[in-house]
């Protein structure tokens, strides 16, 4: 949302732009271009709410014991390997799957990770002054700005192909992502014995 402000936000080599994040349309149509002060309002809104909502899911891992099923252990890399060769159809039968399979385990730790990197890289564009130290651990305040922007990237790239991966799981799946349940179908036992 900041970067409604400023429009030279792209992905490209000189002067061959491959993407270029926001089009003029999306500008024209909610009336975004250069608000500066509003971009950094919204973006600082959502900064605190993911920053709690973030905590608080860390805190839950911990003391509920899920970071157990969650974070890979020493076969999932391996095992990785063969998740991708089945999802990619190269391998036919399906690898061991638990509550995550191992492409998950890594995939939703490397988020965890990626969103405590954000919140660093955040807070040290955020406050350069009072938190020098920070910006200086991360290599200077322009490299905290790279590192915070690429880590962008990668929650784009995360959220893309975990929405394709859900779509093709179907839509029992999904609703059980969101509810918590699964419905099940039910079956009619025919009485073999009728009174």
């Amino acid at each position: 949302m900041i970067y409604w402000a400023n429009d030279v936000y792209r992905i490209g080599d000189g002067r061959m732009t491959f993407i270029h994040f926001f089009p003029d349309w999306f500008y024209r149509l909610f009336s975004l271009a250069f608000h500066l002060a509003v971009g950094m309002a919204w973006h600082f809104f959502f900064m605190w709410l993911f920053a709690i909502n973030g905590i608080a899911y860390v805190g839950y891992l911990l003391f509920s014991g899920e970071w157990r099923e969650l974070w890979p252990d020493r076969q999932s890399f391996r095992d990785a390997i063969s998740v991708t060769l089945y999802e990619l159809h190269l391998r036919k039968e399906r690898p061991v799957q638990g509550k995550y399979n191992a492409a998950q385990r890594i995939a939703y730790s490397a988020v965890i990770l990626m969103a405590a990197g954000s919140l660093i890289t955040g807070l040290a564009i955020y406050k350069p002054v009072q938190l020098g130290w920070l910006d200086r651990v991360l290599g200077g305040y322009q490299l905290a700005r790279w590192e915070h922007f690429w880590l962008m990237i990668g929650f784009v790239c995360f959220f893309v192909i975990h929405i394709i991966q859900v779509v093709r799981a179907g839509w029992n799946n999904f609703r059980s992502m969101v509810a918590g349940y699964e419905l099940v179908p039910v079956t009619e036992r025919v009485d073999e014995h009728p009174s």
